[in-house]
């Protein structure tokens, strides 16, 4: 079984391309972020399995726009669930208010109406929980705080697969944007403590990391991106593919059996 999963950028110029791209890959589950609204409309027509459900919508200047988390299936998908995420606006000190005020709105907004979804699809007869998920880039423990609300979801009792941008900073460059989003300035020196943390969410949910250690995103050089597989898995190959098509995000891909 083929897994893919891509943070496609809502803003994302080449989305001939990126159709392209998803139709001619081998996969058998692709789950997509940030899909601009226009795109789902064009995803949704595929000869396959489709779920969406809002990641985000960013208050512009000139409107609102809304992009969509996304879980194309070539096989079967029987149930859908929702995972609301928080407002963290009115949670934000004053300094991080205007730091997002005075930034281009293309980068940084206010946002709303922030969530995950998780896909139950039966492949070969035996059913899956398929997540995927967009977390916040803010504070290191709200991005924890979302991932066990997603986990609280999770059926013990079937394998499970969980995709999505997870924006865990782990770079000396990169992490003092925690501190400007709001964190303590420990989560800006400390800058490999997230990862250290997740990674051990990660073992306790006796989920492995695929692409540990790599890298998917060129500007933070973290490993942003994640296809985790539950235990009953055995993972036979995993890359990060090298066209981001558009993309500030690598698309990444794990195949198992």
């Amino acid at each position: 079984m083929k897994i893919y999963s891509w943070n496609m950028l809502y803003r994302n110029r080449e989305l001939d391309r990126a159709l392209a791209f998803i139709t001619q890959s081998d996969f058998d589950i692709f789950c997509l972020q940030e899909v601009p609204e226009e795109f789902l409309k064009r995803l949704q027509v595929l000869p396959c399995s489709i779920v969406s459900r809002v990641d985000t919508e960013k208050l512009l200047s000139s409107a609102m726009v809304s992009m969509f988390n996304v879980v194309l299936s070539r096989h079967p998908i029987r149930a859908q669930g929702e995972i609301p995420f928080p407002d963290y606006w009115p949670l934000l000190p004053w300094y991080t208010r205007l730091f997002v005020r005075f930034m281009p709105s293309q980068l940084f907004s206010k946002i709303r109406n922030r969530g995950g979804l998780y896909a139950d699809i039966t492949v070969n007869e035996t059913s899956l929980r398929v997540f995927n998920l967009h977390l916040i880039l803010a504070q290191p423990a709200w991005r924890l705080k979302e991932f066990e609300t997603a986990m609280a979801e999770r059926d013990a009792s079937r394998p499970t697969i969980v995709c999505g941008d997870f924006n865990t900073l782990q770079k000396p460059h990169i992490t003092p944007l925690n501190w400007i989003l709001g964190s303590g300035l420990s989560d800006a020196l400390l800058y490999n403590r997230e990862r250290t943390h997740i990674e051990r969410r990660f073992v306790e949910h006796r989920l492995t990391n695929a692409l540990a250690g790599g890298i998917t995103h060129p500007l933070s050089q973290s490993q942003l991106d994640h296809i985790l597989v539950s235990h009953s898995f055995s993972i036979k190959h995993a890359e990060v593919l090298p066209d981001r098509i558009g993309s500030d995000h690598h698309p990444i891909r794990v195949e198992v059996e």
